[in-house]
Formats: C-alpha cells, structure tokens, sequence
C-alpha cells in the first residue's frame, strides 16, 4: 500500500502540477495582453500597476525600459530572447535570472507592432515547484499515511484471524503426548492450506497412535512367547532339582536345549522384525530367484518331497540374505503342514516374477488367509502341529517382499494352501 501510495502521489503531482503549470502560462499571457491593451488604447504608461505574481518590463523599439513593475523596475532585462519571431509570443523557463537569483521562473517575451517599430514586453511568473503547493503536498501525504495505517491494520486483523486455526492447532498439538495419541487437532471450515495442513496433521497423528499401538502389542506379545520358554525351562530345572536322584538328567539337558532353541528362534525374528520395521536398508543385487530356490533345496534335506518347477533366468534386484529368509519361512511353513509333498514353482508372468510355495495340507479357510500374516497369529491347526511356533515367519516374509516392492499373498488351491510372491522384474 505504501508502494501504492507513493506511484500515486507522484502522478497526483505530475498531473497537478502540468494544470498548474498550464494555467500560470494562461494567466501570464493575459496579464500581457492587458497591459499590450492598455499601451495601445492609452499610449506608454509611465509605471505597470502591479499584477500580483507577475514581474512585468516594457521595452520601446530602441530597448529602453519605458515601464516596469516595481520588482524588476531598473533592473536588466528579465531574458535574453534573441531576435524571437514577431508574430507569436515565446515562453522559456529560465534559472538564476539577475532579477531572480536562485529562483526559476516563467519568462514571456511578447512583441507588439506599433507605427513606430517593435515594442518588447516581458513578463515572469513564479515557476510552479514539484510538489505544486504546501497544502496540496500534505493532504497527498496524510491521505497515503492515513490509508497505509488503515491497510496495516486491516492485514494485521486478516492475518490474526486467518492465523488463529494455527494457534488451535499449536495448542492441541502442545497437549499431546506419547501416553495419550487419541486427540486430534481442530480442522477450519475453509478448504484452504491451513485445513490441508489440519487434516495432514491428523493423518499423521493417526499413523503415529497406529504405530505406538502396533508397538505396544509387539511388546505384549513378544514377552508373552519369550516367558513361554523360559517358563518351560525353570520347570525342568525345578523338578529336577526336587528329585536329583531319579531326575534324568540327559532327558532334562535335551528339553533344556528344545526351550533354547525355541527361544533363540524367537529373539532371531524378533530382531529381523525390529530392522524390518526401523527401514533398515538392504542390498540392492541382481538375484535368479531359480538359483536361489535350488541352492536352498540343495543345502538341507526336507522332511517331505518337494516338487520343483524351476523357470531359469528370472531375476529380480533385491537382498539375496532377505529373499532367502522369506524362501525358508514359506518352506518351513509349508512342510509343517504338508502331508506328503510341497511344490515350488518359480516364473515369469509378463514383467513380474512369481514365486508360489503349495502344501498338500488341510489348507486355510479364506476368512482367516489375512490372520496368519499377523504377528504372533497362531492358527488352531498351526498350534496342534507346532507347538513351539512363534509366529512372525510369515509376517516377516510379507514384509521383506514388500521392501522389495513386491507383495505376498495366500491364494485359492485345490488342495492345502497356496502362497504367492510377486516382485516386479527390473527396467
């Protein structure tokens, strides 16, 4: 506004102070015409009755001052015309005059034919100053002033206002702690960037109660399984320990290590799911998905007869060490509830390679293929043939294959259950 203001002032006092400047040449002129009037009706005057801001000199033919007024009265003449065209009248703004120092003003020579010769008159006017006039130059500014202040506050109460949803949500935000997530913060009627922020922030705090939630329960659940052997393993020490003497200690030692193992298989997932979730970064290698099925075939014998059905060159970019893990959880998933085979499949099906693992099993009921991918889901099936499970194998393998940009899901099939990995091929 103050930018305005000022552009405005100056084409306020352009514009006046050309009406100014035209008028003082009129007035000018006039004044002069007057007094030519009055030289041809009365003859010479002897002195020019002062016209107010004109300074006016007569000069007969020879360049005798004949009649002035009395500011330039004896005084040189007021300018230096030359031999200017008797036909017309010519105006000059001239600077620093004899009569006039250090003043401008505006000069007119103004000729005048009687019978005896050329007579020259001169006139000078005040020259009008840039800011045409003091009352003018601070009506411009109070009006500027006036209406800066007005547009300040204007904008300080539109940016209050406007900001106001931002201090709502500061203060909800303040009120917010790691032990209470549920609250959200208030969202503005307007559909504009403060409710986009709003609504972002709320998204936010929902994703943020979601993962404090999933947490949570991973801790409940985690020192549920990790108590489950621990509990088994002071059994056996205790009821040793009652009975030294009829106490097998070999059998003890075995159901010992049984627990251990349990355990060291639980705090294994355990800390795969913990650099899972914190987004711990992988290798980026080209893998044969092929290769790596075969050499882990090739590596153990399983307890049932896998079928292969092996597609050479399909090769995806990812960890090598991860895609094994999620290849041996679906393995070991798959013989635990085959009956008497396992087929693995790997191929190319346009630009994704596919990877499925199929049991003979008594499979999965499709209202419940979604639960066995959550931690710790145990299934009644899966209990009753694996006691000592911990599940998180299969949500570690749905993980890994979605760090991969991939997906992992439990499909229909004939017989048994049907686990279907997609990762897309590179370029």
């Amino acid at each position: 506004m103050a930018l305005i203001c000022a552009v405005a002032s100056v084409f306020i006092l352009m514009a006046v102070r050309e009406s100014a400047t035209d008028y003082h040449r009129q007035q000018l002129v006039a004044d002069s015409v007057r007094v030519v009037q009055e030289l041809r009706r009365k003859g010479v005057p002897t002195s020019i009755p002062d016209p107010g801001e004109a300074a006016i000199q007569l000069y007969n033919p020879v360049g005798t001052l004949v009649a002035a007024t009395p500011d330039v009265k004896g005084g040189p003449p007021l300018g230096d015309f030359g031999t200017p065209n008797i036909d017309t009248y010519a105006i000059r703004h001239l600077c620093d005059m004899p009569s006039f120092p250090g003043e401008c003003r505006m000069v007119l020579a103004f000729p005048i034919d009687l019978a005896n010769g050329v007579w020259w008159l001169y006139a000078a006017s005040p020259d009008v100053p840039w800011y045409v006039s003091g009352p003018l130059l601070g009506t411009i500014t109070g009006g500027s002033l006036l209406l800066v202040l007005l547009t300040a506050l204007g904008a300080y109460r539109t940016v209050n206002k406007t900001l106001a949803p931002v201090d709502a949500i500061t203060d909800k935000l303040a009120k917010i702690t790691a032990s209470d997530l549920s609250q959200r913060v208030p969202v503005p009627h307007f559909q504009d960037e403060l409710r986009r922020l709003a609504v972002t922030a709320n998204q936010t705090l929902d994703r943020a109660e979601s993962a404090v939630d999933r947490q949570r329960r991973f801790a409940s659940d985690a020192s549920h399984d990790l108590r489950s052997p621990l509990t088994a393993m002071r059994a056996e020490v205790e009821e040793a320990l009652l009975h030294p003497d009829e106490a097998d200690w070999q059998e003890t030692g075995k159901a010992l290590l049984e627990s251990m193992d349990r355990l060291q298989h639980l705090v294994a997932d355990l800390l795969q799911i913990a650099r899972l979730d914190a987004g711990a970064p992988g290798r980026n290698d080209p893998v044969d998905l092929s290769q790596l099925v075969a050499g882990e075939l090739d590596r153990r014998p399983r307890k049932v007869a896998v079928n292969r059905r092996l597609t050479p060159g399909v090769v995806v970019r990812g960890d090598r060490g991860r895609l094994a893990r999620l290849l041996i959880n679906l393995l070991d998933n798959a013989e635990r509830h085959a009956e008497r085979e396992v087929t693995l499949v790997v191929e190319r099906q346009g630009d994704t390679a596919v990877m499925e693992v199929v049991d003979d099993g008594g499979g999965i009921p499709p209202d419940q293929r979604e639960m066995v991918f959550q931690r710790f889901a145990r299934l009644d099936a899966a209990r009753t043939r694996d006691a000592g499970g911990t599940g998180l194998g299969l949500p570690i393998a749905r993980q890994i294959a979605e760090t991969h940009g991939g997906s992992l899901t439990l499909e229909d099939s004939p017989k048994g259950a049907r686990f279907v990995l997609r990762i897309p091929l590179p370029g």
